[in-house]
C-alpha cells in the first residue's frame, strides 16, 4: 500500500501570486443580519482562530453567547486574496480560518479559546480528521500583546490536560494576525444555507480550563 506523502508548507517564494482586488459579500450575515465587513458596534473586539474545515468552525463560534459577528476567510499564508481553489491547493499558505466579532462584556477572549480548543483535535498538524492539508491546521492568530499572553497561557494548560489523556503534542500555531481575507459568498455561514452540510469537526472530549488566568 503507497502512503500518502505528507502535506508540506509552501515557502514565500513558492506561493501563488493571488491579485490584488479584494473579495467583496454584499449580503448580511444569515443568523445576525448584519453587514459581514463591519462596521461592528463600539466596544466590540475581534479573535481569530483556525480549527479545520471553516464551515462547521464558524457555526461552533455564532452559537457562542457575546459574539455578534462572524465571518470565514483565509489567513496566515502569503498568496494576496486567494480563491478556495487556490488555499486548497496547499500553494497560498493560508488556514481556513474564522474572524469571530464578539463583546468583552458579555464572553471573554479566553473563554472562546475555551470554545476554540473543545471544537477540534489541535494535535493532528496538518489535518483535522479526514480533512488534510496545511489549511486546515490549528491556529491562534493574535491582535496584540494581551490576546498573545492569553492564547500562550490557555494553550500551555490545554497541552497539559491532553497529555494527561494520553494525546500527543500540542500542533496549535499561535502567531500575530496576519491579513485576513474573506472567503466566498457561498462559504459564509454555510451550515446555515445547508442544514445537512458537511462538518468534520470533532473535539477530543478533554475540557479546556478557563477562567483561571
Amino acid at each position: 500500500m503507497r502512503l500518502r506523502p505528507q502535506p508540506q508548507m509552501v515557502s514565500a517564494t513558492e506561493a501563488l501570486p493571488g491579485r490584488s482586488t479584494p473579495l467583496r459579500v454584499t449580503r448580511p450575515h444569515l443568523v445576525y443580519g448584519t453587514p459581514l465587513e463591519g462596521p461592528f458596534a463600539e466596544g466590540t473586539a475581534v479573535a481569530y482562530v483556525a480549527l479545520g474545515c471553516f464551515w462547521g468552525a464558524e457555526r461552533k463560534f455564532f452559537e457562542t453567547t457575546g459574539v455578534v459577528s462572524t465571518a470565514v476567510g483565509y489567513q496566515g499564508g502569503f498568496t494576496p486574496n486567494p480563491t478556495y481553489e487556490e488555499v486548497c491547493s496547499g500553494r497560498t499558505g493560508h488556514a481556513e480560518a474564522v474572524r469571530v466579532v464578539y463583546d468583552p462584556a458579555l464572553v471573554s477572549y479566553e473563554s472562546l479559546l475555551g470554545v476554540f480548543f473543545e471544537s477540534h483535535n489541535p494535535t493532528q498538524g496538518y489535518r483535522q480528521g479526514n480533512d488534510i492539508g496545511t489549511q486546515y491546521r490549528s491556529a491562534i492568530y493574535t491582535v496584540d500583546a494581551d490576546q498573545a499572553e492569553v492564547a500562550r497561557a490557555v494553550a500551555e494548560r490545554y497541552h497539559a490536560r491532553l497529555l494527561e489523556s494520553g494525546y500527543p503534542e500540542l500542533t496549535t500555531e499561535i502567531a500575530p494576525a496576519g491579513e485576513f481575507y474573506l472567503a466566498e459568498e457561498y462559504h459564509q455561514q454555510y451550515l446555515v444555507a445547508n442544514p445537512n452540510g458537511y462538518c468534520g469537526l470533532g473535539g477530543t472530549g478533554v475540557s479546556c480550563p478557563v477562567g483561571v488566568l
